[in-house]
Order: structure tokens, then C-alpha cells, then sequence
């Protein structure tokens, strides 16, 4: 038995001497693709964002060809994850505004797939946080995020559930500011994330999913913040309670990816083993093509076993009118 368990170390020493005498990046490779072929795919799902479909420019269309195009792919997505900012704005619009966007993205929905799908609160999705131009008074029954929990069935703004061998939460980043909106957690909700990822199995992994991103790097890119002369993120553009979430996420190292959108660019970064992808917008440049370098799209991701992950944006061909 010791002959042969010290043949086996043996071959192996050999193989991997080889592949660092080949190069030492050479060798990483060969280990990284020798453990990504043990790993067994556990669900393929299409992260589409910051749709803001309206009745204008033909975003119901667009909508419609993004869901399909999504759907048509050789290796098809068995879940839709959306990442908020489905409408185009009820956030400032009238009550009547507002019920033609969700009218129409029901519509579309309902009529181009039917896999399952799991929503997110955008900032958009909010209705009459801007009373002045909303025509609101705050008092209204369907006031704030209610109006979208009602339409979209979800009993609370944020929310975990556990599919396909991963536990999945996603939050609510948007709170009042004013007139306008910041991007945090209240008290309540960090409450419930800690706890949410304490009765978690270390041996589970996690996924988070926000609308406005946790961590980024291209809201540097955003507006004219580049031409600012300073280097200050809005609350609006990132949370503002980026270190309290990643000092959370370090006591929990099964938290392996978090999405989200709102920036309608693309980007990934990576801090403390923890992947951060921000995921470009279905509707581009709100329905006008590009905006800066990135093409509308949507992201394909494959989730693993092993808690690894792939991930793929998809241009999927918009071209306006």
C-alpha cells in the first residue's frame, strides 16, 4: 500500500514539475482547468437590469426582443433575475404615468417568458418620492415601494431564499433623501442581513443581488464625476455603507458574488473573495444605443457546486430609432 500511495505522489510531483518547468503561469492553468472539470453546474440564470421599458422609443419591443434573444441562446437560462429599475420612472412620474410602465412591463413579461423570475427594487420602481413632480402627497395607498411589491407579489422589499444549491439574497438599496433617493440598508435590514447570514451554512454559498451596486468601479465613470476635479461618489451611485456590508461579508467567506446594476455599465471587481459585478442595462443608454463603451445587454451567469461561478455579458442587438 506505501509503495503505491508513494507511486501516486510520485506521478503527481512528476506532472506538476512538468507543468512549472512548461511556466509557472502554464501550470496554474492546467490546476485551475483540472479542478473547473470536477465542478458540476448547478443553475444557468440571465441577469437583466435596469430595463426602463416606457411606452416611448420603442422600449416595449425592446424589451420584448431582449427577453427573447435571452431565451434563444444554445445554452438556455432556466431563471430571469431582474436587478430593478424595470420601468423608465415612476420614482417622478403622475399616477397615470405610472400605471402605463407597469402595465406595459407586465405585459411583456408575461407574454414572452415563463421561467421563473426573481425581482429587485430599483430606484425607478419607487413611486412619488418626488412629490413635486409626482403630484403626490405621501398619503396615497400605493405610496413609496408598495405600488411595485404589489404588482411584482413580493411581501417585503428585501428578501433570501435558498435554489439550486446557493443562498440567494436580495436587498432593497433605495431610501428617501430629500427629494431624491441614497443608497444604504436602515437599520432593520443590516439587522436581518446579519442574521440572515448567520443561520446560513459556512458550507453554503452565498449570492447577493442590489440594485445600486455595493462596490464599484465604474460609477467613476457615471455623469461628469470624471470632470469634477474630485473624486467624490454621490450616495446615489454606490452605497454609503460599502465598509459596514464588507465588514459583515469578511466574517461570512461562503459570500461569493453580489450583483447589481443602476450604472448601466459594466465591471467587475473583486475585494477580500468577494466578486462584485456591476451589470450594464438592457435599455443601454436609456433606449438611445451606448452608453460610454457599453452596448445594451444582459449578464448570462453559470453557478457551480464548488460555489464558483461564470459569468458572460451579452450584447443583444438593440439598435434606436
Amino acid at each position: 500500500m506505501q509503495d503505491r500511495i508513494n507511486r501516486r505522489g510520485f506521478i503527481k510531483g512528476a506532472a506538476l514539475a512538468g507543468m512549472i518547468a512548461a511556466g509557472p503561469w502554464q501550470a496554474i492553468s492546467a490546476l485551475e482547468s483540472a479542478a473547473a472539470s470536477k465542478r458540476k453546474r448547478t443553475l444557468r440564470f440571465a441577469h437583466l437590469t435596469d430595463i426602463h421599458v416606457q411606452p416611448e422609443k420603442r422600449a416595449g419591443i425592446g424589451m420584448m426582443e431582449a427577453l427573447r434573444h435571452c431565451q434563444a441562446q444554445k445554452d438556455k437560462p432556466q431563471m430571469i433575475m431582474t436587478g430593478g429599475d424595470l420601468v423608465m420612472d415612476s420614482f417622478g412620474a403622475t399616477f397615470d404615468r405610472t400605471k402605463t410602465q407597469w402595465e406595459l412591463f407586465l405585459k411583456v413579461l408575461g407574454d414572452n417568458t415563463d421561467l421563473r423570475v426573481e425581482h429587485t427594487l430599483g430606484n425607478h420602481d419607487v413611486w412619488g418620492w418626488n412629490k413635486t413632480s409626482s403630484h403626490t402627497t405621501g398619503s396615497e395607498p400605493n405610496y413609496g415601494k408598495k405600488w411595485a411589491m404589489e404588482l411584482l407579489k413580493l411581501q417585503s422589499p428585501y428578501r433570501s431564499f435558498d435554489h439550486a444549491g446557493w443562498h440567494w439574497i436580495v436587498l432593497d438599496s433605495v431610501f428617501p433623501k430629500g427629494d431624491g433617493y441614497t443608497a444604504k440598508l436602515d437599520d432593520a435590514q443590516f439587522e436581518w442581513l446579519s442574521d440572515d447570514l448567520a443561520k446560513t451554512k459556512a458550507s453554503t454559498p452565498v449570492i447577493v443581488v442590489s440594485h445600486i451596486p455595493i462596490l464599484s468601479a465604474c460609477v467613476f465613470f457615471d455623469g461628469d464625476l470624471a470632470n469634477s476635479g474630485d473624486w467624490k461618489v454621490p450616495g446615489a451611485w454606490m452605497h454609503t455603507d460599502s465598509v459596514l456590508i464588507k465588514d459583515l461579508f469578511a466574517k461570512h467567506p461562503n459570500v461569493r458574488l453580489c450583483l447589481s446594476g443602476h450604472i448601466h455599465l459594466v465591471d467587475r471587481v473583486e475585494y477580500n473573495g468577494v466578486v462584485y459585478l456591476c451589470n450594464g442595462a438592457v435599455c443601454g443608454n436609456w433606449w438611445n444605443g451606448k452608453y460610454h463603451e457599453t452596448s445594451p445587454g444582459y449578464a448570462m451567469l453559470d453557478l457551480y457546486d464548488d460555489g464558483s461561478f461564470d459569468c458572460e455579458y451579452l450584447e443583444w442587438g438593440w439598435k434606436p430609432a
